[in-house]
């Protein structure tokens, strides 16, 4: 029971420490001739790679589940404002990704040497698995992708006009059943998984090295996000005649609550209590902060942005703003309502990490999703913080634009 008491974030770290713990203690005994203490890393390792198969052939269906259910609920709402929002969440996120990837392409290389960590793209470095097995996605992202946009498009249009409500209930109910799959089985094995993966960083002798990075690159991301937040809300307060410095403080049970429960829908009920104190009109907080929740995710491409150009930088990878931007434009669509999971943003990015050059199977993907992990929750707080400055800036325009009475 006092497993299950202790958060998420903090699995991780004891995950890293033991992965740390062993990789050295197996590095040391192999160096010292005792090669049999090895069988152990191998065994962690070959689980480790049934993890990373099982996320591969969840990550199509989750992809499938929730772009398809995110799609399908966008009949909720008058056109305008719906298009308006959309409009405005994805701008926001795409903004948030290119300034990120501005800042850290000129900041991160005063910390982070370009031949520092080659050796994570040399396979020789590493323990290798017992033996593999052959487990495949039923389809690969690419088809995944279509084919939620197709069926959530055609649900949303024909919903109740051309057809009942049965496809549009069995969707709601996959995607539960997806979210159920990350939250009991994905994401409590996440620990387990970055053990194995800091226990062959240790034993490749990359570990400590890597470490002394990643707290910089955190730290980064953090005051990108609070910064973030800061420049949204001026803008609205500025389009809204209201004074920023109170609306951020509006927001500071929902930023918590997002940091407590790393989950965007988890936060929405308090979110717009903080919607309702900004004077953010009822039925443009009660329609845009539960949409904003699964479709605007600026916090998470501020991260995985910052976080996918300094594994770039680290072993030296061929990286420019037109890679960078095309990454940023393909993850705004098809990370649409993973927010609603933890950790969903990054299992989202995975299988689209090779537009930049990383391989989804490798080592790297694996430092990446550590590194995201360890600071999904200020991710989401930033994502729903930016929902209600996006309510202010939506409901000035429908009160100019829409309802002029």
């Amino acid at each position: 029971m006092a497993i299950k008491k202790i958060g998420l974030i903090p699995k991780l770290i004891i995950g890293i420490l033991l992965g740390i713990f062993l990789g050295y203690v197996t590095m040391t005994l192999s160096n010292k001739g005792f090669k049999d203490f090895e069988i152990i890393m191998k065994i962690i390792v070959t689980l480790a790679n049934f993890f990373s198969l099982f996320l591969k052939f969840v990550i199509p269906l989750m992809i499938l589940a929730f772009i398809t259910k995110g799609i399908s609920d966008l009949t909720q709402g008058a056109g305008k404002l719906l298009g308006f929002t959309t409009l405005v969440s994805y701008i926001s996120t795409l903004i948030a990704g290119t300034i990120a990837y501005i800042v850290a392409i000129n900041l991160f290389p005063h910390f982070i040497s370009n031949n520092a960590f080659t050796n994570l793209n040399d396979n020789s470095n590493f323990i290798q698995p017992l033996f593999y097995i052959d487990l495949k996605p039923i389809f690969d992202v690419t088809s995944a992708v279509v084919l939620a946009f197709l069926l959530g498009l055609s649900i949303s249009t024909m919903r109740g006009k051309e057809i009942g409500n049965t496809t549009y209930d069995f969707f709601t109910e996959f995607s539960i059943i997806i979210t159920k799959v990350l939250n009991k089985v994905i994401i409590p094995l996440l620990p387990f998984y970055i053990l194995s993966t800091f226990a062959n960083l240790t034993y490749s002798g990359e570990a400590f090295s890597i470490l002394s990075v990643l707290w910089k690159v955190f730290l980064t991301v953090i005051i990108l996000h609070i910064l973030y937040l800061i420049a949204i809300f001026i803008f609205a307060g500025i389009t809204s005649n209201k004074n920023p410095i109170t609306l951020l403080k509006n927001q500071i049970p929902g930023y918590l609550t997002a940091i407590g429960t790393q989950s965007s829908a988890a936060t929405i009920p308090v979110n717009l209590t903080c919607a309702e104190k900004n004077n953010t009109s009822k039925e443009i907080r009660e329609f845009v902060i539960p949409l904003c929740a699964n479709i605007h995710l600026a916090g998470s491409m501020i991260t995985i942005t910052s976080c996918v150009t300094s594994v770039l930088l680290m072993n030296n990878m061929d990286i420019n703003i037109g890679m960078i931007v095309s990454f940023i434009l393909t993850l705004a669509v098809v990370m649409i309502a993973s927010p609603g999971a933890p950790g969903g943003a990054i299992m989202s990015a995975v299988p689209f990490l090779s537009m930049v050059g990383i391989d989804p199977d490798g080592a790297i993907a694996g430092l990446l999703i550590t590194l995201y992990i360890t600071q999904d929750s200020f991710g989401t707080a930033c994502n729903v913080s930016g929902d209600n400055a996006i309510a202010i800036i939506v409901d000035n325009f429908y009160k100019k634009y829409i309802n002029k009475n």
